[in-house]
């Protein structure tokens, strides 16, 4: 029986007193009004002849079971009494009347009508004296008086406990009105009174108040046991963590830049940051506890200085770094080590993205953005700030920094033969302006930590600014999705004007001895929208920031992006500055006539389009110059999640729907399937999702032969940096699930093809175009 019904069915055990509003509950005003005319008719009393009073040969009462058996099962007879209010009087013959009948129906003598201001007598033979019987029934009258007068005080002096009381006794009452049991106790001492000799009859408050007691018990037995469990469990994790710590600190050597201070974040385990043990609060001075610079609010202190700092070189921070360096290591034995000049221009660049990381990208972690509906509107970092507050928001990117990139990304980077990476990042690494949501300052320093990570394994550094002020494209990768706002619209100047300051700062900073051998490559700004820019703005802009950079003393090689307006388009532009290198993004799936190729035409496009494309741009005849391709992946399709933004399908499969999409339009939408089947058979994203362990062995393959003909296509310039290191899903964008799968070569600079070799027909092979 559940709960609820037990003490709904205790309650029906209980008598019930009917009120003169249709068996409602009495008024306040009312209540008072009944208690001054009972103080009146008491002191009435004592001038008046007694009645004859209870004997003490009375009927035994029945038990709360058989009362309330009887209650449900048969109702006292109506008499002219029970029609009657409570103000009604009774004579001894009609109460006589009525014990009979209710004796004859198993009711008590005390089971009668309420009757408020009247007592109701059995009529006994009466052994005793009249005199000893008027004398006991007077003593008897005064104490039950003085026993009134007692707990009217008590209820003036603790209202609010008679309140309840009161409340509870008439929520009693209120699921009895059916019942018409009354006792003579009842009668005579009121519905809250105790019968002093008889503990059975307590009024129903008592007994609500002992089960409320006993449950409170039991919440508080339940309460002190899962303290208890939960502090077994503190005791036990705490063990667990420290053996764990001493296995990372006894297994791996200190990192360069600090201390050795947590578990492997990438396997999701909490920094232990050991590093801070023997630190206090009190260490760091008050005007800077609790701020960014507080190593005690760092999430993670591993290979961090955690000795406070406030210097700043730029206005930048240098916290967490130490004094010392070595720049004695190499990537690779085929490269210099990077206390050596790397020779731009001559050796090629191998390299790798680390996107998503300081720059959140929906596509390369879904799992951030999937927890929201359709109606949060949760689509890039600017509204999943937003919608999580300052706090959390904080809490949650800082985790994800953390973890997502650790030293043994670094580590894995170089032993697969890669020389560069490239680091986005978005310039709330630096500052944020009014009304910005993003969580400010935290990834500079999870930057700065990564560089020294690069630096301890020989990797060197390709900066590059991911998101501008205002939105340099409108694309949820630059952090806000929608209208461009920088160099176009009311504040487009100004955020040029910030972006440059941004850039005056960061060259100011990186122009550190420390920073000359590892930061060779500077980013301006990633994929300016060009197309749906004035391109003089872009290039007077571009104009400035060099300068901005260069007059800083940056000697490395400054990057600036094509703008979607094809490479041969730059050729005369930007003409007469050194170290000045094209940026340009290469991918077969943004466009229906590329998307549209087979296998087969994907592959000797990369090998025959895109290396005359990077010949010509080279020339500066025919093009800008330095060239480099600064992203490109072995993705087939548009299906990854998320690639097209959130809640956007494929043009894969005909979804794209871009009309209620921030910054969308019905001229970005493609809703006709455009795989090379024609969508016979159909088109379908299934398979191109489908687990790296299901691919079969012609699609593995083809996967290899492409990346390779496009590291041969874009060696034809510069060199590369393939987009990106790692995703949670998308199996075809992410470096590091190529390698696992075999779809990559084991060492970037040690291959099987290049573009002068046959290219196989896979659809003969069994290679389905459709997925």
């Amino acid at each position: 029986m559940h709960a609820s019904s037990h003490k709904s069915g205790s309650r029906r055990q209980s008598s019930h007193i009917r009120t003169e509003s249709k068996s409602g509950l009495l008024s306040k005003s009312r209540r008072e009004s009944i208690i001054e005319e009972d103080e009146e008719e008491e002191e009435e009393e004592e001038e008046e002849p007694l009645p004859p009073s209870p004997s003490k040969s009375r009927h035994t009462k029945p038990s709360h079971h058989s009362r309330s058996r009887h209650s449900r099962s048969t109702r006292a007879p109506e008499s002219e009494a029970g029609r009657t209010t409570s103000r009604a009087s009774l004579s001894s013959k009609h109460l006589a009347q009525l014990d009979k009948e209710n004796s004859k129906k198993s009711h008590s003598v005390y089971d009668r009508v309420p009757r408020k201001h009247h007592r109701e007598y059995e009529d006994e033979t009466i052994v005793e004296t009249v005199d000893d019987r008027e004398e006991r029934e007077r003593r008897r009258r005064r104490e039950e008086r003085r026993q009134r007068r007692r707990e009217r005080e008590a209820a003036e002096r603790a209202d609010a406990e008679a309140e309840a009381a009161t409340v509870r006794d008439y929520e009693v009452r209120r699921y009895r009105r059916k019942e018409r049991v009354a006792s003579g106790q009842t009668l005579e001492r009121g519905p809250q009174s105790h019968y002093g000799e008889k503990e059975e009859y307590r009024d129903e408050s008592t007994v609500l108040d002992l089960e409320e007691a006993n449950r409170k018990k039991v919440r508080l037995r339940n309460m002190l046991i899962l303290v208890a469990v939960f502090a077994v469990l503190v005791v036990i994790g705490a063990v667990i963590g420290v053996v764990v710590s001493k296995k990372n600190k006894s297994s791996s050597g200190g990192g360069s830049g600090g201390s050795s201070g947590t578990s492997t974040t990438a396997s999701g385990t909490t920094p232990s940051n050991s590093n801070l043990n023997g630190m206090s609060e009190s260490d760091i001075p008050t005007a800077y506890q609790g701020t960014y610079l507080d190593p005690f609010t760092w999430y993670d202190t591993q290979d961090f200085n955690v000795t406070f700092t406030a210097q700043a070189v730029g206005g930048l921070s240098v916290m967490g770094l130490n004094s010392t360096w070595d720049d004695s290591t190499r990537a690779n034995s085929n490269v210099p080590p990077l206390n050596e000049s790397w020779n731009y221009g001559k050796e090629l660049i191998h390299g790798v993205n680390l996107g998503g990381w300081l720059s959140i990208e929906p596509v390369i972690t879904p799992s951030l953005f999937s927890q929201f509906t359709t109606h949060d509107n949760v689509v890039d970092e600017y509204t999943l700030c937003q919608k999580l507050g300052a706090m959390k928001a904080k809490t949650i990117l800082e985790q994800h920094y953390s973890s997502f990139v650790t030293e043994q990304t670094f580590a894995d980077i170089a032993a697969a033969g890669l020389d560069h990476v490239r680091i986005p990042y978005s310039y709330w690494a630096v500052k944020v302006y009014d009304g910005d949501p993003y969580v400010p300052q935290v990834s500079w320093r999870y930057l700065l930590r990564g560089i020294e990570w690069a630096r301890k394994h020989g990797l060197r550094i390709n900066l590059d600014l991911h998101g501008a002020p205002g939105s340099q494209n409108g694309w949820n990768h630059s952090g806000r999705q929608g209208t461009i706002g920088w160099l176009n619209g009311t504040d487009g100047a100004l955020n040029g004007q910030r972006t440059v300051d941004l850039h005056t700062q960061l060259s100011t900073f990186f122009t550190q001895p420390r920073y000359k051998n590892i930061i060779t490559m500077y980013g301006l700004v990633n994929e300016p929208r060009m197309v749906e820019l004035d391109t003089k703005t872009v290039l007077d802009w571009t104009h400035q920031a060099i300068e901005a950079v260069q007059d800083n003393g940056f000697e490395g090689i400054i990057i600036f992006g094509d703008g979607f307006m094809g490479l041969d388009n730059w050729q005369g532009k930007l003409t007469g500055i050194n170290n000045l290198l094209l940026d340009v993004h290469q991918y077969v799936i943004f466009n229906v006539d590329q998307i549209v190729l087979n296998h087969h035409d994907k592959i000797n496009f990369a090998c025959g389009g895109w290396t005359a494309q990077a010949l010509r741009s080279e020339n500066t005849a025919t093009g800008f110059g330095p060239t480099l391709c600064g992203e490109w992946s072995q993705a087939d399709t548009d299906c990854a999640t998320y690639l097209n933004n959130v809640g956007v399908g494929s043009r894969w499969e005909g979804t794209l729907n871009m009309v209620n999409t921030p910054g969308g339009s019905l001229n970005g939408s493609v809703l006709t399937p455009t795989c090379p089947t024609d969508n016979s058979p159909r088109c379908s994203c299934e398979n191109a999702n489908a687990d790296p362990s299901s691919w079969s062995a012609e699609y593995k393959a083809w996967l290899l032969m492409f990346a390779e003909a496009q590291m041969h296509s874009f060696e034809q310039g510069w060199g590369w940096f393939y987009w990106t290191w790692q995703m949670e899903t998308a199996a075809q964008w992410s470096y590091s699930v190529g390698l696992q799968a075999g779809v990559l070569p084991k060492l970037a600079y040690q291959r099987d093809f290049d573009c002068s070799q046959q290219i196989p027909d896979f659809a003969s092979l069994g290679l389905p175009e459709y997925y």
